[in-house]
């Protein structure tokens, strides 16, 4: 069983912290042959990337224990961070003597990065929306973690350092390259968003500070971006009025469809979250969204359903239409292939 979660690890480090982030890998890689931290690790919540819940339980902590001398190689605390072929043994040593509080929070929390440099994908698909009907839109997002994406039409966007979208008059500006077919005309253009609805197993309070801490402490050391991204956007969150729904979006989906108002366009979103349900819990969730359509049309945006390609589908009368397919975005969205269709 220690073999199977090393090789987690490995497979993280390899895979996913590669050329992204230098700590986590160096770690990853150690921590894949040391029985003791596996040991601890395992305790992590069911059907969660281990990994990555371990480091962010241990960033976390260091939030709280920032004299701790393991901070000193985090460039999340330091920017002269140490040399990271020397963090292993503070590491250790830190989640040793941190055993329980560790244990408590893999036990507990649930790896809800709200990454939202995701909308700027998102975006243009709901600007062409919103021209093609001509109604507000109502948005109801699975596994908001703290909504922030429910706001997508608050922010600013930069697409390929030329293209510029504003929609406040804050300074927070989401920029992402597209490599893709152009972006449609209708990206420079507002849209209004009538209800704002998510909904998570574990919905994340921007009210509240250690949801907030556990928000920062999922961005990996050295995403100094992704970091200033979420504390600009927090704010403006703050002043929307967004509803958070805690439960199953497969058993709370059609009673809140049935809610929100018939003269808008329901939009129904989730970006790297459905890798986390099961295979018969996805054909689930479809067969719920046609069943909502003979009711109302909707829209569905998604990855990581059945492929790791970028979906956009109009579904009505019980039928889906596949509007456009994108080939697999950058896991943080610093980039993406727009597809007309």
């Amino acid at each position: 069983m220690l073999d199977q979660f090393g090789n987690q690890f490995r497979s993280f480090a390899k895979n996913e912290c590669n050329n992204s982030s230098p700590l986590y890998e160096h770690l990853a890689y150690q921590i894949a042959d040391d029985e003791e931290l596996l040991l601890i690790a395992k305790d992590a919540a069911n059907g969660q990337p281990m990994p990555n819940l371990l480091f962010a339980a241990v960033h976390y902590l260091l939030l709280t224990y920032t004299d701790d001398d393991l901070a000193d190689f985090y460039p999340s605390f330091t920017t002269t961070p140490k040399p990271q072929d020397r963090v292993y043994p503070f590491f250790k040593k830190f989640v040793l003597s941190h055993a329980h509080e560790v244990k408590t929070i893999l036990q507990k929390r649930l790896v809800q990065t709200n990454e939202i440099l995701r909308c700027a994908y998102l975006y243009p698909m709901m600007t062409e929306i919103y021209q093609k009907h001509r109604m507000p839109l109502a948005f109801i997002e699975i596994g908001a973690s703290a909504g922030l994406q429910l706001a997508m039409d608050q922010y600013n966007y930069c697409y390929n350092q030329t293209l510029s979208v504003r929609n406040s008059l804050t300074k927070l500006v989401l920029a992402s390259e597209n490599i893709g077919d152009a972006l449609p005309p209708s990206v420079t253009q507002q849209f209004v968003v009538l209800q704002r609805i998510g909904i998570d197993l574990n919905p994340m309070d921007v009210m509240n500070e250690k949801d907030v801490a556990w928000l920062q402490a999922l961005i990996w050391p050295e995403h100094h971006e992704r970091r200033t991204l979420l504390n600009k956007a927090i704010p403006i969150l703050k002043q929307l009025d967004v509803q958070l729904i805690k439960g199953d979006a497969i058993e709370f989906l059609t009673d809140i469809s049935r809610q929100i108002d018939q003269n808008t366009i329901l939009v129904v979103y989730h970006t790297h979250v459905a890798n986390q349900i099961p295979l018969k819990l996805k054909h689930a969730l479809i067969e719920r969204l046609k069943e909502i359509s003979l009711e109302r049309p909707l829209y569905h945006c998604y990855n990581n359903l059945f492929d790791l390609q970028l979906h956009q589908d109009f579904l009505q009368h019980g039928e889906i239409k596949s509007i456009r397919t994108i080939d697999q975005p950058d896991g943080h969205a610093r980039w993406f292939k727009w597809a007309n269709e």
